[in-house]
């Protein structure tokens, strides 16, 4: 369920908890036109810019770039020509004779189409025309007195207000007629189409002869029809069924569902395949002969594509480690189809029953997966550190590799508990501890954000049903492995610099401003302070964290923080890794499933002249172009792993309505609240309508709900009890009712006229049949 904003503020006021919404440059604040030694401040870096803009909240000009820079009169010349680049390359978009804004944020005025409406029946919106991968969400107003409501299919001009993050909210301007989404997927039956998108409430109706031999109870591609019916009352639209994708209560029927909701590739071309299959084993050559090290690989129960090896010894007083990484660069050569295919994909998708590989099978799974006691190929990094986890120095090269073992985190725990070596020679599981325990050392002194959130586990039987849902052990195996591979990471990104290469950084920016002032307001709620915005540091969020673990609250404040953080993206124009608290880092151990690291590798192969496989100048040209679109990618990716999480969840939880559930409040809007049960971390819903009867004022900067005749509270991170009313595994909804008499809940003032700053909502109770449309 999408989340509603808060309505904003007019522009020029002051927002929630005093902050002012203006765009950046126009709030009064004077930035120094010199630096310290009375030159004018340097020129800003396209990315730079491009931030700026994105999180300006409406249309800026030159003039409130060059005041938040801090630029001179005499730089307006230059600082003309890089808005024009970017402009050229569509990084932003012209808005009027003198002002811009980021491509990626909408314009005051914009063409809508409505798909949907949220719990409190208001109507959502997106943009007609959009190149991002995940549309805005825009809120719709209600529409002025005489005036019919908006619903799905309407399209509007509306003006729009920019209220945090990708939402925002318009208020229509013009209508412009009505269009139909030009494929719907949904669930075939009764000779309707049910869409399986939790915002598209409307059914579509196929008439006789548009079946397309589908059966009920199929996953579907349609089609609107048109000239079809477009009048409400006229019941659902037409629309015929061009593409039949199984039935839902098949073996991976979620996961093909998600699949086509977000557009993943998951047919391999056949050249592609082809291409792949003609591999071979890699020579020895002019490689670095590493067979006799006993690398082992280390990864789930049910990995098959092992990408890196590692081994640890001591070193003097310290320690000496190795990371070996599956050699993809060998087979996948710049702009072959193997290659082409990779780039479009950009990374490989993980369901719970299936994977949607970055690279055909005979790749991962053969040739570039690391397999016990067979050769392969590698690059490698040799690292050395002093024995409290300060790097003294390192040498990456080209290898040959026989893996000694195939562990998992399992395993490896298990026999570092009972002091055993799994098989290995004596004290090598000791030796990779002894190497991460050093290695953790350093990490803790330099103060990094270490939020150790639960990832939930789906069991599924051999039909597809889900039986269990429980959260993933978190061991300190999994630790080792993620601290050797942040190690070799920044020696990647460490090199290229030396080696003067281009990069494709992995870079993470501070929490925005507007974000530091939600997590601000929330932690104050516990007695917990931050520093100013321009002085916060990761450690700050750790110290955060280890004050409340042992709290109740403790997970719910992980979670908070985590969505309180900016978005790790792929860039060559590197500003640091905030959360790691990292001058410099590059993913390098995943080539496999990553093209951020294939491209890491090529980069290292050419620097270091290793082979003629390395990086070209026309892919170092396009560096900026590749990085944006891989870190779509990775996000369509991310939205499409946690919707079929939220699908299997839905459907285990669908034996259970009516069950009762401890829970907390893990959000708070004006259309009602979103709990998230302690038990299995499933989350949903609480509309206004399943509160008790009464005014309802929100306190947005509170972040709590607060009845004004009963003088109940509900506020973020409160224990409630809920009950289970509705699971959707169509859509992935859950549902909930609060149960009534919760002596938890407290009691506010009561006041004949709302302070400022809340909103007065009347719970409105559900009209027969409404459940049923709610998803």
């Amino acid at each position: 369920m999408a989340t509603r904003p808060p309505r904003k503020p007019r522009l020029g006021g002051p927002g929630p908890a005093g902050r002012d919404d203006r765009p950046p440059g126009n709030q009064g604040q004077r930035l120094p036109r010199a630096g310290a030694d009375g030159e004018p401040n340097p020129l800003p870096s396209r990315e730079k810019l491009r931030a700026f803009l994105r999180t300006a909240t409406g249309r800026v000009g030159k003039t409130e770039i060059s005041r938040h820079f801090g630029l001179s009169t005499d730089q307006r010349p230059a600082l003309r020509a890089l808005m024009a680049q970017l402009k050229e390359d569509g990084s932003i978009a012209p808005v009027g004779r003198r002002t811009v804004r980021h491509s990626a944020t909408l314009p005051d005025m914009a063409a809508l189409e409505v798909f949907g409406t949220d719990a409190d029946g208001e109507p959502m919106a997106r943009p007609i025309t959009w190149e991002g991968v995940e549309k805005p969400v825009v809120y719709m107003r209600p529409e002025r007195p005489g005036q019919p409501a908006l619903a799905p299919g309407d399209r509007v001009l509306a003006r729009i207000t920019r209220v945090g993050g990708n939402k925002y909210e318009g208020r229509t301007f013009k209508r412009i007629g009505t269009g139909s989404p030009s494929r719907i997927l949904g669930i075939y039956g009764n000779g309707l189409v049910e869409p399986v998108d939790r915002r598209a409430r409307a059914s579509w109706v196929i008439p006789p002869g548009q079946e397309n031999g589908a059966e009920d109870g199929e996953l579907v591609q349609a089609e609107p029809i048109p000239g079809g019916s477009r009048e409400r009352f006229m019941g659902p639209k037409p629309a015929r069924i061009v593409e039949r994708l199984g039935r839902m209560d098949e073996p991976r029927a979620v996961s093909r569902l998600c699949i086509a909701a977000h557009g993943i590739p998951d047919e391999f071309p056949e050249e592609v395949i082809q291409a792949a299959e003609r591999a071979r084993a890699v020579p020895l050559g002019s490689r670095d002969d590493l067979r006799d090290t006993p690398l082992v690989t280390i990864d789930g129960e049910d990995a098959r594509d092992f990408d890196d090896a590692v081994f640890a010894e001591p070193d003097g007083d310290g320690w000496r480690i190795i990371v070996a990484i599956a050699d993809v660069a060998h087979y996948v050569r710049t702009d072959a189809p193997l290659d082409r295919e990779a780039k479009h994909r950009g990374n490989s998708v993980y369901f719970p029953d299936h994977v949607v590989p970055m690279l055909p099978e005979a790749l991962s799974n053969g040739w570039c997966s690391l397999k016990p006691e067979e050769d392969r190929g590698c690059l490698y990094v040799e690292m050395r550190f002093d024995r409290e986890g300060t790097k003294t120095g390192h040498r990456f090269g080209r290898g040959l590799m026989r893996s000694a073992a195939r562990l998992t985190y399992e395993k490896v725990q298990a026999a570092r508990d009972a002091a055993e070596d799994a098989g290995l020679e004596k004290d090598h599981i000791a030796r990779l501890y002894g190497a991460f325990e050093a290695l953790l050392a350093a990490r803790l002194r330099r103060g990094t954000l270490d939020l150790d959130i639960p990832e939930r586990r789906v069991i599924l039987d051999d039909q597809g049903k889900v039986l269990s849902v429980a959260p993933r052990p978190r061991l300190d195996s999994h630790r080792l492995i993620e601290e050797f591979m942040v190690a070799a990471n920044v020696c990647a990104a460490e090199e290229l610099e030396r080696l003067h290469q281009p990069c494709m950084y992995r870079i993470h920016d501070r929490p925005s401003d507007e974000k530091m002032e939600t997590l601000r307001s929330f932690l104050g709620g516990f007695g917990i302070t931050l520093p100013p915005s321009n002085q916060v540091k990761p450690r700050d969020f750790a110290q955060v964290l280890d004050r409340m673990k042992d709290a109740p609250e403790s997970r719910l404040i992980s979670e908070t923080i985590l969505r309180g953080q900016s978005q790790a993206e792929y860039n060559p124009e590197n500003i640091g890794h905030f959360g790691l608290a990292l001058p410099r880092y590059a993913h390098f151990t995943s080539p496999i499933r990553r093209y951020a690291d294939l491209l890491v590798h090529r980069a290292l192969i050419r620097g270091l002249k290793l082979g003629d496989d390395g990086l070209t100048d026309a892919e170092a040209g396009g560096m900026q172009d590749i990085g944006e679109h891989i870190t779509k990618t990775e996000r369509r990716a991310a939205l499409a792993e946690r919707d079929a999480v939220d699908r299997y969840l839905a459907a285990y939880m669908a034996d259970r309505v009516g069950a009762q559930f401890s829970a907390r409040v893990s959000g708070v809007t004006r259309f009602g609240l979103f709990v998230t049960l302690e038990e299995n971390g499933a989350s949903g819903i609480v509309p206004m309508s399943a509160l008790p009867d009464d005014q309802w004022l929100h306190e947005d900067a509170a972040m709590r709900l607060i009845g004004r005749r009963t003088g109940l509270t509900f506020t973020l991170g409160q224990e409630v009890e809920v009950r289970l009313a509705e699971a959707v595994p169509r859509t992935g909804s859950l549902t909930f009712q609060l149960m009534q008499g919760d002596p938890r809940a407290t009691r506010g003032a009561r006041t004949g006229v709302p302070p400022r700053g809340r909103q007065k909502i009347t719970a409105r109770k559900p009209k027969p049949g409404s459940e049923k449309r709610r998803h």
